[in-house]
């Protein structure tokens, strides 16, 4: 819709017409504040759309909703749409294809099921879902399974309706996009926060009852379950338009050029692509919406008839878990050992204000650097009030290349109610200057 709209602006509806097509109910909506919804801490789903169907139609946008492309045809130029409630079948023509299809949840075999109470949490039918759930069925406990984003999110969300939660992770840590070091204070938090948090854990199927979920069956034993939610990743969702002959890249994500461009007359953005790292220098698959933004306003700019070109990423994330804050940005340590580099890390604890002011608390604060460059690399915090947003002046600085030793002269602002007189972001250059 981002690419729907800058396209409206370039070209009037008399010069270019625009048809979207969307299988859910809803279009131009916060998908990451379902988790918030789903726990009780903002209104869902209407506070949660953007802006509606009938909106984007006075604009001059006609959406088609419940509507499921199901083929492309390159040649004749046409699309193959099922028209979910008329029933019916039909064609549309096109000159610009914009293929915005997004990611598809990763979905095990054993979790294929008929039952009732097994959900994700990819759109607001999604969330539609879950909620009468948990309002109709009040279940006692729940599972999570994947500790990611959204599975920590998700775990927030249940315990903050009562639940008893356990968050089911098979690997050693949860939030495997930062270091095991960082990791492990995430875990610590996790179980303060009284959710039975389970890793190095595998997940080999379910337990049912009545056409109901009553339980995970996992490797280490059965875990009893009300509701399951499913956070285990997305994949691109490609297959359409692999059938029709484009490109795919190496994470299975469309490949584009810089402007978005798939190939003559079909562009591409969104979850479903792939993009530039700008420090790893490798094509990866970074699902978030600030990313799909930015690429569908570049792609309907250059369909528009104007020109913009999207720059990359470095793979800036933020989440919270109750009063815990994590963020990244750059490379995690392995990242960087497999992309080449030979690494200098840090690792300090400071606090968000001045020890001495009301409210301050304990943040830690990593940074990886390139050795003998002193380039900075990445960088990750865990703390809780006013630790996560920090992450964007390391942002900036992995952007433009900065060195930890430029970092360590950055004019900061500095009060105590905000910060101590050395902020953990010039404290954690510092030691990592003093380890190059």
């Amino acid at each position: 819709m981002s690419a729907a709209a800058q396209a409206r602006r370039r070209r009037g509806p008399g010069d270019l017409e625009i048809v979207a097509f969307e299988l859910g109910r809803f279009v131009s909506y916060s998908a990451c504040g379902i988790p918030y919804w789903i726990g009780g801490v903002v209104d869902g789903p209407d506070a949660l759309i953007a802006r509606t169907p009938e909106e984007f139609r006075k604009a001059g946008i006609e959406v088609r909703t419940r509507h499921e492309v199901t083929g492309i045809d390159l040649s004749a130029r046409t699309v193959t749409v099922r028209d979910l409630d008329g029933g019916r079948d039909l064609r549309e023509g096109f000159d610009e294809l914009v293929y915005a299809a997004g990611a598809s949840p990763v979905r095990p075999p054993w979790a294929r099921i008929p039952e009732k109470g097994v959900f994700g949490v990819q759109t607001l039918e999604d969330g539609s879902a879950l909620r009468e759930w948990l309002d109709a069925e009040k279940p006692e406990s729940a599972v999570v399974i994947g500790g990611g984003y959204i599975g920590v999110e998700m775990a927030e969300a249940l315990i903050n309706r009562g639940l008893r939660v356990t968050l089911v992770e098979k690997s050693g840590q949860p939030m495997g996009t930062v270091d095991e070091d960082m990791g492990a204070l995430v875990a610590t938090s996790v179980r303060e926060l009284g959710i039975d948090l389970r890793t190095g854990v595998t997940v080999e199927g379910l337990e049912t009852a009545n056409g109901k979920v009553r339980a995970v069956v996992t490797d280490d034993g059965p875990i009893p379950a009300g509701v399951v939610v499913i956070g285990l990743g997305v994949r691109p969702n490609t297959a359409l338009a692999e059938a029709a002959g484009l490109p795919l890249g190496v994470t299975g994500g469309l490949r584009t050029d810089l402007r978005q461009r798939v190939t003559d007359g079909v562009w591409a953005a969104g979850d479903c692509t792939e993009t530039h790292h700008r420090i790893s220098k490798r094509q990866v698959h970074v699902p978030l919406g600030t990313h799909a933004n930015k690429q569908g306003r570049v792609a309907g700019i250059n369909l528009g008839g104007g020109y913009a070109t999207f720059p990359g990423v470095i793979g800036t994330a933020v989440t919270k878990l109750c009063d815990l804050e994590v963020a990244r940005t750059g490379l995690s340590t392995r990242e960087a050992e497999q992309a080449g580099f030979a690494t200098v890390s840090a690792t300090v604890e400071s606090t968000n204000r001045a020890g001495y002011f009301p409210g301050a608390v304990p943040m830690t604060v990593k940074v990886i650097a390139e050795r003998g460059t002193g380039v900075l690399l990445g960088a990750q915090i865990v703390g809780r009030t006013e630790a996560a947003k920090r992450i964007d002046a390391f942002a900036v600085a992995v952007w433009n290349r900065m060195t930890v030793s430029d970092m360590t002269g950055l004019d900061l602002g500095y009060a105590p109610p905000y910060a101590p007189v050395w902020d953990p972001i010039l404290i954690a250059a510092r030691k990592a200057e003093e380890a190059l």
